[in-house]
């Protein structure tokens, strides 16, 4: 192993011979611990370390780093104390994730360390968000991020070098080639000769280096950083390297040929970075003992703060509360001086829709429209989000010029330029991530899924990243995905789905639903003012078909409130989106029943008072959705309604939903398949039980 010092001095030399002792002789303690009892898992990063104290020295301590679970170098190098980091792998309250994630998934943005998922992938594509946001604020900065040779396999790698190099990012992406993906092989996960090949694909730089030396990974990452900051471009980086343990130390290396250890062992980062320094004169041994005694010594003083860690007491309360981030009581950063949102509640709505069917003026300081379909709303919200936050970027397929599939962004360019409406590659994932990263910065971001059903390809980043981000790590994910939804358009089974129901299952997720134009514009700029994660469904159907008042002013509708839509005192329609115009048509058509509908506007959180309140008003309960039946978000209404609401019902919770199949193109068999089909059959089963 060639080493070249080049500029450093002996003080810097000895710095960087510091910091990769350091986690190696963290490591050897924890597996000690680990045959005691004392610890659960490790994931061992013995013969790797070089590359992620290398890369981290190189970097700024504001920049940040993407790693995975065998970088424990990436934590010690931003000097995380050890005693916290062994409450954090003991699954103790005083470590980084209040005990809710183990070993190393977790993150601190005191330390610009984002936390991982097991999934490996998809925290490249949250690099390339926190690269935008230097290159908006044009910044001299980098994002770096880790993947191992296993992880260049999936869809996420690939989606988030191809973003990069179409957005021109700064970001840094480092392979960590150890030979192996759990047991498999480097001939069974891929056919290139080397994986930095891939990088010409992409039309980036890249380069392969040796990554057990710490003065080459060191020098590399410096040099690479100024060329991306300089040319602002991504680089590809293929470390080589091996992995002397386990993949975690559970799964032994019995699949690994003996010779490849001796081989490698000759290759120890630290012993042949020692031998140098040694022969440099950087080192002797009399040094390299003091600082292991020192390091010792300061292992059992940390350690023994966190043996002596309190106790888990579990506070169920603080756990619930801590699955959403707050809203912060003022304006979000980056908002205009004086633009708090009006605040409209359902009298004052009830008001807007009575002046409009009179015809009469609305009393509204700056007036409204009167004819504004569901989609003017939308496209009213998010222009008006627009001008308010100026950290607010809007990214989606085909939405800038174009103006969007349904040409709800159309113009916009022209009024915020290209930086903050961007189009994007068909790459649903990477831009969920993307609008992750972002949000580390300190950006709102917007997503448009060109339609609700093209979600299934950015669903990990969703339910895993977005929706858990805050309870992990105390990271707010402020973040809209908005979801064109929902049948009766002759789409077919592709373009027609209700999949909301795949989302209320999911704690951290906000789900809203609008069902009017008043509803859909105030309902939006509350989601895109709260700093949690907003699944924000527009149904398709209803965006020109419906027309409603809607005020001109900056409004928000608050996120989980219920609206009650109209009074009766025979049957309650419980229902949202389209079936909110299904049950008032139904009701219109027979006058002879008194039907009371109420119209959830949002389905996480529910606003049970008002469930329980319709339930009150009639004692018969009817819960209608378009989406289908099994597994709808009806059924967890019904049984919630049977369980705290039994003595108030006159006749069983019933539902109407659509059927149990794919969604048909062909319009007779479409409305068949819909729920409002069976209104009718339904209504009449409930009034006469």
């Amino acid at each position: 192993m060639q080493f070249n010092r080049k500029y450093l001095s002996n003080e810097e030399l000895l710095h960087i011979y510091r910091s990769i002792l350091w986690p190696r002789m963290i490591e050897e303690k924890m597996l000690v611990l680990l045959r005691q009892g004392k610890i659960s898992k490790w994931f061992s990063g013995i013969g790797q370390e070089a590359i992620a104290v290398g890369a981290t020295l190189a970097l700024q301590n504001d920049e940040w780093v993407f790693p995975l679970h065998r970088n424990l170098g990436v934590f010690t190098t931003r000097n995380m104390p050890l005693h916290k980091l062994f409450m954090q792998w003991q699954g103790n309250k005083e470590g980084y994730s209040k005990g809710r994630e183990r070993s190393f998934h977790f993150g601190s943005k005191e330390h610009h360390i984002c936390g991982m998922i097991s999934h490996l992938g998809p925290q490249l594509a949250i690099a390339d968000g926190v690269a935008l946001a230097h290159k908006l604020r044009k910044e001299n900065k980098v994002a770096i991020a880790f993947t191992g040779e296993g992880g260049t396999s999936e869809g996420d790698f690939h989606e988030a070098l191809n973003v990069a190099a179409v957005w021109d990012l700064p970001v840094i992406f480092i392979i960590e080639n150890n030979g192996y993906g759990l047991s498999t092989p480097t001939n069974e996960q891929y056919r290139c000769d080397h994986l930095v090949e891939r990088a010409k694909g992409y039309g980036m730089e890249g380069v392969r280096i040796d990554g057990n030396n710490i003065l080459s990974v060191y020098d590399t990452i410096k040099g690479v950083r100024e060329f991306c900051i300089e040319n602002q471009k991504p680089y590809l980086i293929e470390c080589s390297t091996f992995r002397m343990r386990g993949h975690e130390e559970a799964s032994g290396t019995k699949y690994v040929p003996s010779y490849l250890f001796d081989i490698w062992k000759e290759k120890d980062p630290i012993k042949n970075f020692e031998d140098y320094l040694l022969a440099e004169n950087v080192l002797s041994d009399e040094l390299v003992e003091t600082i292991r005694n020192e390091f010792k010594q300061k292992i059992d003083d940390e350690l023994s703060i966190g043996f002596n860690a309190r106790p888990m007491v579990v506070d169920t309360e603080e756990e619930m509360e801590d699955v959403y981030s707050p809203r912060p009581p003022k304006s979000p950063q980056g908002g205009l001086s004086g633009s708090q949102p009006l605040l409209i509640d359902n009298s004052t709505i009830s008001s807007f829709t009575l002046k409009s069917v009179a015809g009469a003026e609305a009393a509204s300081p700056s007036g409204g429209r009167k004819g504004a379909r569901l989609i003017d709303a939308i496209s009213d919200g998010l222009r008006q989000s627009m001008q308010h936050h100026p950290n607010l970027i809007i990214m989606g397929q085909d939405i800038a010029e174009y103006g969007g599939a349904f040409k709800i962004t159309e113009g916009f360019v022209k009024e915020f330029g290209k930086e903050r409406i961007r189009n994007t590659p068909i790459c649903e994932s990477a831009i969920v991530g993307a609008a992750m990263g972002l949000s580390l910065e300190g950006y709102k971001a917007v997503m448009e899924m060109q339609f609700a059903d093209f979600v299934t390809v950015g669903f990990n980043q969703i339910v895993n990243n977005l929706a858990k981000l805050y309870y992990r790590w105390g990271q707010n994910a402020d973040v809209v995905i908005r979801m064109p939804t929902g049948a009766g358009v002759g789409a077919g089974p592709f373009h027609s789905q209700s999949n909301e129901a795949w989302f209320t299952k999911v704690p951290g997720l906000k789900i809203v639903y609008p069902s009017t134009p008043v509803d859909a514009k105030g309902l939006l700029i509350a989601a895109i003012n709260d700093p949690n994660p907003v699944m924000y469904f527009e149904h398709k159907a209803l965006y020109r078909s419906v027309s409603g008042y809607v005020p001109e002013e900056y409004y928000e509708i608050e996120i989980g409130k219920a609206r009650h839509v109209r009074s009766g005192d025979e049957i309650s329609i419980i229902t949202y989106g389209a079936g909110v115009h299904w049950a008032e048509d139904y009701a219109a058509e027979h006058p002879e029943m008194s039907i009371d509908i109420l119209d959830l506007r949002s389905l996480a959180p529910l606003d049970y008072a008002a469930i329980r309140a319709a339930v009150q008003r009639t004692g018969r309960v009817l819960l209608l959705h378009e989406d289908t039946l099994i597994s709808g978000i009806g059924g967890e209404i019904a049984a919630w309604i049977a369980e705290h609401c039994f003595a108030l019902l006159d006749a069983p919770v019933m539902r109407c939903a659509s059927l149990d199949t794919p969604i048909p193109f062909n319009i007779e068999l479409e409305q068949s398949f819909l729920a409002k089909s069976r209104l009718d059959e339904a209504l009449q089963k409930l009034i006469g039980y």
